[in-house]
């Protein structure tokens, strides 16, 4: 049995990381990780196949981890290798809004017409703004964290969020105007 790993009892054949190690500290960060690609990717599938790449590449690498933030560093791989994949694509592709029916969503009485128009505002963003978006206000990362993850300076990262939630707040204000007039 490969080192770092233990046979669990109740389900013969597989094997689980062990606590601590940094396959399981990995493991434990897969929720955060599938969230940010998913919303990088745009799509269930792409973000999939981004999160296995991710995970592939920090494997490989593993050794080139300073130890310091783990979390920070895979969402810096995972940024990279998508900007990669949008430069050899050379373009930036749209997902409609019925390809993102399967993905799992915690809130289940929302309205769904606003929530739809919150996914198209959150996809009428650019990638860029987008990204810090969720980096920042979903998974809860520092402007710093956020600006060494994506290479850019602190200040970009400020005005980049900043824009991104005037232009939501814009775009989610829009529609929501109704005339009311009573009946005549």
């Amino acid at each position: 049995m490969p080192r770092g790993h233990s046979r669990n009892d109740g389900d013969a054949g597989t094997s689980s990381p062990a606590s601590g190690t940094f396959e399981a500290e990995i493991l434990a960060l897969m929720p955060t990780l599938r969230r940010y690609s998913r919303s990088l990717a745009r799509s269930d599938a792409d973000g999939e196949d981004l999160l296995q790449d991710c995970v592939e590449k920090a494997l490989a690498r593993r050794s080139q981890w300073r130890g310091v933030n783990l979390r920070a560093w895979l969402t810096t791989i995972m940024t990279n290798l998508h900007r990669s994949g949008l430069r050899r694509r050379g373009r930036h592709e749209l997902v409609d809004i019925e390809e993102s029916a399967g993905l799992p969503s915690e809130e289940k009485d929302g309205d769904p017409l606003e929530r739809s128009r919150l996914e198209a505002a959150l996809n009428s963003l650019p990638p860029e703004s987008r990204a810090i978006l969720m980096l920042v206000v979903v998974e809860g990362h520092s402007y710093r964290d956020v600006a060494e993850m994506l290479e850019i300076p602190i200040g970009t990262v400020m005005s980049r969020l900043s824009r991104a939630r005037l232009r939501l707040t814009n775009l989610m204000n829009a529609g929501n105007v109704i005339a009311l007039r009573r009946p005549k």
